[in-house]
């Protein structure tokens, strides 16, 4: 409205409230084709909605897949060595799977962020609402926590679902960052090996030689702590071959081989006597078989005294060649004191071993850095006139390694006699120095059984490994198997991502349609968030009168408090309308107080129309709108001049 003499008046008090004067009728109303198009944003459109969330989903559902196949695979197969010299395999691992799900953080969170912009607006379009649930709702200036617990009260439960989604994005890159472990896992691989002996007789044999080297082999396994050699394992032992080459960690390999079997069987001995008389002491023992033995020996010599002797008469091959006889280890002991004057209690102990042998076809697997045989798997006896093992001459009759037949060449001769010394003094040694038993072992029948048979059966092995094969050229294949880096997917990590992927996947679709179909009641041209928006949206609704800059967010409360709000269908601006039942408080205890102002300001305009109106006037007419509780303020500068409302006349396109 404008007045001839005096400038533009103010906006007039419209028939829907009597507090405040909008302007909104003068709001242009435009044809549909030259109306803007409803602002959309770009990631809550559909095309982007649809393809991110079905993308979430898939991607967790993949990871299951996946989490399926390196659990069954033992993970997935990688270079052993990393070609990026200068990163670690564990930035490698934690980086790139963050750096790949950071883009669907940020996707939902943008997302959120629009969704908790929009939610007053939405109110809004639904007319009548409070100023608490529209103009001084906001969700984006709080923490996402108290988002949730605020939109859960208020039901707005777009907002809730959103902001409860956009709290578990925040564990995806976590998830991410420890989903991929590089371990080291053995891993086989087809390859070839070379057979360096094959199965029979030393023709060396009676040179006594490798049975010379088993005895000291023993002897310094019991002094220094030996393991055993290379493919010897315990009672078995393998044919040689030669390694494949190349680089192994921690490999081993397994091969289709021959193996022989020995063991000592060792007993302790059913009876056993210890006859001091002079000049000769005599131990005399009975096996569990029955068979006896008797040895003599002169106590003077030493105070520790041991031997081994064939047993005569006794077992499978009584009468045979002494060499493949049982035999019986003997021990005696005594204090220092009974040398010379008789004190002290001689002691003596024996045990009776009857060794076997027996010859497989076994599947071996050894270590490829140092050749240390491991687990032996029996695949099928060998028997038969094939070998000079189990055949002829030897007809799987063991050597019992310690016991020989006299020898006219003294070199032989004198091995014969180391050997034959040196197995039990290796029993003897590792019984006294073995403070757990030494001072029982003669105290019972089978103090040293279990002593003997370790150390007799590791002799045997190693008379086996140099007396019943011989040198031989065979390519056979193998199987090797070595520790390589493996990628690996941690289950916990790996089915927390996957369905954290496909919780979210599910509800950004479910949140992105749900919010489509209420956000179109809402004419928003453009983007929410800027204060121009704001000031476009409001800058003809009158209530801001109402407020001034230095309001707290309770004075703006309480001043909106009487008010209802929406949108405008017509020009999209906010709207007010009066509370229905609530009235301003005013000072004046007349209830026709506005009206008794609204005459008192016609009549002053009236009659000070000029430019020459005083302060004082306006003042007045302030008060009157603003309560005469109200602190007034100068209007000193030029602008609109208060006026009763006039219903305009004619469509707001009709006027000038």
């Amino acid at each position: 409205m404008r007045d001839n003499d005096n400038g533009p008046l103010s906006p007039p008090l419209t028939a829907s409230t009597k507090n405040f004067r909008e302007s909104t009728h003068l709001i242009p109303t435009l044809k549909q084709h030259e109306r803007p198009k409803s602002y959309e944003p770009p990631q809550m459109r559909l095309w982007v909605v649809v393809p991110a969330s079905a993308f979430m989903i898939m991607l967790g559902i993949a990871l299951e897949v996946a989490l399926g196949i390196s659990n069954k695979n033992h993970g997935f197969s990688v270079k052993e060595k990393n070609v990026f010299g200068f990163l670690s395999q564990q930035f490698l691992t934690s980086f790139f799977p963050i750096l790949f799900v950071a883009p669907l953080v940020l996707l939902w969170d943008a997302k959120n962020w629009l969704i908790k912009r929009y939610q007053p607006y939405i109110n809004l379009s639904r007319g009548d609402a409070s100023a608490e649930n529209s103009l001084l709702l906001d969700y984006v200036s709080v923490n996402t926590i108290y988002c949730v617990w605020m939109a859960f009260t208020k039901r707005h439960w777009l907002v809730f679902i959103s902001a409860l989604a956009s709290l578990s994005t925040l564990i995806l890159q976590p998830l991410a960052g420890a989903i991929f472990d590089i371990q080291q896992l053995p891993e086989p691989s087809g390859s070839t090996a070379q057979s360096i002996r094959t199965l029979g007789l030393d023709p060396d044999r009676f040179q006594l030689t490798a049975f010379l080297a088993a005895a000291g082999y023993v002897l310094a396994a019991v002094s220094d702590g030996l393991l055993d050699p290379p493919f010897i394992h315990n009672n078995w032992t393998t044919a040689d071959f030669k390694f494949p080459t190349g680089d192994y960690l921690n490999g081993t390999i397994s091969v289709n081989t021959t193996g022989i079997r020995t063991n000592a069987t060792c007993s302790a001995p059913t009876v056993l006597n210890l006859a001091t008389g002079a000049p000769q002491y005599v131990i005399s023992s009975t096996s569990n078989a029955g068979c006896p033995v008797n040895v003599t020996f002169n106590p003077t010599n030493a105070n520790q005294q041991y031997g081994v002797s064939g047993v005569d008469n006794c077992g499978a091959h009584a009468g045979g060649n002494r060499t493949f006889l049982p035999v019986f280890f003997w021990f005696f002991h005594t204090d220092a004191g009974a040398v010379g004057n008789g004190a002290g209690n001689p002691q003596a102990a024996g045990v009776f071993c009857t060794p076997t042998l027996e010859v497989f076809n076994v599947a071996a697997n050894a270590s490829l850095s140092d050749g240390s045989l491991g687990n032996v798997a029996i695949l099928s006896p060998v028997s038969g006139q094939g070998n000079n093992i189990t055949g002829s001459p030897q007809n799987g009759i063991p050597f019992n390694g310690v016991v020989f037949d006299a020898s006219p060449d003294q070199f032989t001769a004198a091995r014969a006699n180391a050997t034959n010394t040196g197995v039990p003094g290796a029993i003897m040694r590792s019984v006294t120095t073995n403070t757990s038993i030494s001072s029982s072992a003669f105290d019972s029948l089978d103090g040293f059984v279990e002593t003997t048979s370790r150390i007799y059966t590791q002799h045997l092995a190693l008379v086996a490994k140099n007396t019943y094969f011989l040198p031989t050229e065979e390519t056979f294949l193998a199987l090797t198997v070595s520790l390589k880096p493996r990628l690996v997917i941690e289950p916990l990590a790996g089915h927390a991502l996957a369905i954290v992927l496909i919780v979210i996947g599910s509800l950004m679709l479910f949140v992105g349609i749900a919010h489509r179909h209420v956000r179109k009641g809402v004419f928003l041209a453009s983007p929410p968030g800027s204060i121009a928006s704001a000031v476009a949206l409001t800058s003809h609704s009158g209530f801001g009168m109402f407020l001034v800059p230095y309001d707290t967010d309770v004075g703006i409360a309480s001043k909106l408090s009487p008010l209802l709000f929406s949108l405008d269908r017509r020009s999209g601006a906010i709207v007010a309308a009066d509370r229905p039942g609530f009235e301003f408080s005013r000072g004046d205890s007349d209830p026709s107080d506005t009206e008794m102002n609204e005459k008192r300001l016609s009549e002053n305009v009236m009659r000070k129309r000029g430019a020459s109106s005083s302060v004082s006037s306006q003042e007045e007419t302030r008060m009157s709108l603003l309560g005469r509780n109200s602190n007034p303020i100068p209007l000193a500068q030029s602008g609109y001049l208060i006026e009763p409302f006039t219903p305009p006349s004619g469509t707001p396109d009709d006027r000038p």
